[in-house]
């Protein structure tokens, strides 16, 4: 039987390490093609990769240029860009987190606007996409958050800059995020008033009222009041609610029965 001392066992164990390393060696090495490349020439291929919609390599290309060169006036752009590369990947939360670092490290950049603007456009889903598209999904059934998210947005930027290029659009969508934030309260008070929950169905009605007084979807809000406040027989109270609706509204569809066509307010933005 062989005997193996603590001598030889630590020599072995040398020898395979070294064959080990020698071998690591062996293996081809990775060529950074950027190695060399100044800062103009990485923005420049960088922005070729987002042209051909290549965002992963833009990103990465970005994320060198800022690593290496981090002072200058590409880095910055450089900021700006992952972020919107990411929005166009659809990765929400790594463009909204890009974004916000950029907002914190240059408050006074001058295209902070843009950003302000990207923001909300990374949380402004204005396709449904497909299978939305066939289910005929209202806006307003959807979680409220990410269009009250970019209200916030459009609104910081319209705000502290009202000449921006971007203003313009940025209050046509908060004129439609409004719209689509009293629509789903007035979907739910649908749904609470069809399952007979008739105080929920006018809490939430009011709730559309209040805080979007030029909504559209206040028609529907105070037709829902005058219905629950019915069904509750409380007489006074729904008469109220008829006479503003009457007053506001004297030409209403739902005093003939209701809308005739299903296709939703939103999809006439």
């Amino acid at each position: 039987m062989a005997r193996f001392t603590l001598g030889s066992l630590a020599g072995k164990a040398a020898l395979i390490g070294a064959l080990l390393l020698g071998g690591c060696g062996l293996l081809p090495e990775q060529i950074d093609e950027t190695a060399g490349w100044n800062a103009q020439k990485l923005y420049s291929e960088a922005k070729a990769s987002m042209t051909e919609g290549a965002y992963d390599r833009a990103i990465q290309m970005f994320e060198k240029l800022e690593a290496r060169y981090p002072y200058g006036r590409f880095a910055q752009q450089a900021q700006i860009e992952v972020a919107y590369a990411y929005y166009k990947q659809g990765e929400q939360a790594l463009a909204l987190a890009a974004a916000d670092r950029f907002i914190k490290l240059h408050p006074n950049h001058p295209n902070v606007d843009y950003v302000y603007y990207l923001k909300g456009l990374v949380n402004f889903n204005e396709d449904l996409g497909l299978l939305a598209g066939l289910s005929r999904q209202d806006l307003s059934e959807r979680d409220p958050k990410g269009a009250r998210e970019a209200f916030d947005s459009f609104r910081e930027l319209v705000t502290r800059f009202p000449e921006s290029r971007y203003a313009d659009d940025s209050r046509a969508r908060m004129q439609y995020l409004v719209n689509s934030l009293a629509s789903h309260e007035v979907h739910v008070a649908r749904y609470y008033y069809n399952r007979g929950a008739y105080v929920a169905a006018i809490n939430r009605a009011q709730a559309a009222i209040t805080n979007f007084p030029q909504a559209p979807a206040n028609e529907e809000a105070l037709f829902l009041m005058v219905k629950s406040y019915d069904a509750l027989g409380m007489t006074q109270l729904r008469d109220d609610a008829d006479r503003v609706m009457r007053t506001n509204f004297p030409d209403s569809v739902y005093f003939r029965g209701g809308p005739k066509s299903d296709k939703p307010w939103w999809q006439l933005w």
